[in-house]
């Protein structure tokens, strides 16, 4: 096997649900020791999440964030739980939590005390809102987030109602920023021999999301709505639904006409320019919304092809599952199976040559290191105690 780019990294990981986990799954994958403290006889609370299976081994949420890890269940009000966990994190060279801020502090392991015991640390945090502010003590969730930052209220249309986006696209955006903060963190540790505390948070993700939207309207005083373009939309066919992207390109409109079989509105001085396109919107989708529904997607896709026109089928994420692509890329992986059941995951989207995605170790059962890494007679506390 060859090695991993984090192999030699430990991550103690105090995080549940989406945030920290997804970040640090990120690491794991490619080679990192990531042991995940869990509160005991609970968990982390994405084993118990929709439906879960009895004793929360197999629960799809929990197996999607948290393969490549180790597991640690311990109760952490106990005073010699904490000076365990304490051993333990002067091993780490990351420690990463989810936590509200301040409750790192509370139980004994806040950044300034670990910093005393083992200044290479990396102290990584991720929360809803940041580490001091207005919102500091506020529960940061990712449907608050795109209600705060904007998201939610950017539509393709106003007469549309305000809708919950359907995937937590925060919790995954700050994740993936988490991760990359981390990175960063250990380069500069190893020009510095120093460690820090990095932090990022939903609200922060979610503006950063918007850095094209929001530098108009600070620069411009215009809104820049990409899904509210004249030229595109989601269209029903006789068949299904398909989406078309009506920019990019000289004149658009011209073009989407003439895959439409329909006359050039290009040249009807209402739809002259990109502006008088968008103050007639209404009218142009009207007319796509008519002539769309009189043929199949498969027709309406090859001739928008033709024209080179984007366009694309509306699909199910089942569909997308089993689709040639997804294969080719090999973005769905049999991880193996538990007495509960298979576990069918999507792969890592970072494709590296050197380093190919694998999964050595399955979503762990809760606490299913605890001897490895605590037991009295653990090569972990065999270690520690000879490093003392």
């Amino acid at each position: 096997m060859k090695p991993l780019p984090l192999q030699d990294i430990r991550v103690i990981d105090f995080t549940q649900v989406m945030l920290g986990p997804c970040a640090t799954q990120v690491l794991a994958d490619y080679g990192a020791d990531v042991i995940k403290i869990e509160k005991e006889k609970i968990g982390d609370l994405s084993r118990w999440s929709v439906g879960s299976d009895p004793d929360g081994l197999n629960n799809p949420v929990f197996c999607s964030m948290n393969r490549n890890k180790r597991s640690v269940a311990v109760d952490l009000k106990a005073e010699e739980t904490k000076e365990l966990i304490l051993e333990l994190l002067d091993t780490a060279d990351v420690v990463v939590n989810n936590f509200r801020p301040g409750v790192m502090e509370r139980m004994g392991f806040g950044y300034e005390t670990l910093k005393a015991r083992n200044p290479g640390i990396i102290f990584a945090s991720g929360t809803g809102f940041g580490l001091e502010g207005p919102n500091v003590n506020k529960g940061g969730q990712d449907t608050l987030a795109q209600a705060m930052t904007g998201v939610m209220e950017r539509r393709s249309s106003p007469d549309l109602p305000l809708s919950i986006y359907s995937t937590p696209l925060c919790d995954y955006t700050a994740a993936m920023h988490l991760a990359q903060g981390i990175l960063l963190a250990i380069l500069q540790r190893q020009k510095t021999g120093v460690g820090q505390q990095v932090s990022v948070s939903l609200y922060n993700s979610m503006l950063a999301m918007q850095m094209q939207e929001a530098a108009c309207h600070m620069m411009r005083g215009r809104d820049l709505n990409w899904a509210a373009f004249p030229l595109t939309g989601v269209f029903e066919t006789t068949d299904r639904a398909i989406v078309v992207v009506g920019a990019f390109k000289q004149n658009p409109l011209r073009d989407i006409c003439q895959a439409l079989e329909i006359e050039d509105l290009s040249t009807d001085e209402r739809y002259a320019d990109f502006d008088l396109q968008a103050r007639h919107r209404a009218e142009l989708q009207a007319i796509f919304r008519k002539r769309f529904a009189q043929n199949s997607s498969a027709h309406w896709l090859s001739r928008l092809e033709a024209v080179d026109i984007l366009c694309a089928p509306v699909r199910s994420l089942a569909e997308a599952l089993v689709d040639e692509q997804t294969v080719v890329n090999r973005m769905v992986v049999d991880a193996g199976s538990t007495p509960a059941g298979a576990i069918r995951l999507v792969a890592s989207p970072i494709d590296m040559s050197e380093a190919p995605f694998q999964i050595r170790q399955l979503p762990p059962r809760l606490g299913e290191h605890n001897d490895e890494l605590l037991g009295s007679g653990s090569a972990e506390r065999r270690r520690l105690a000879s490093n003392g």
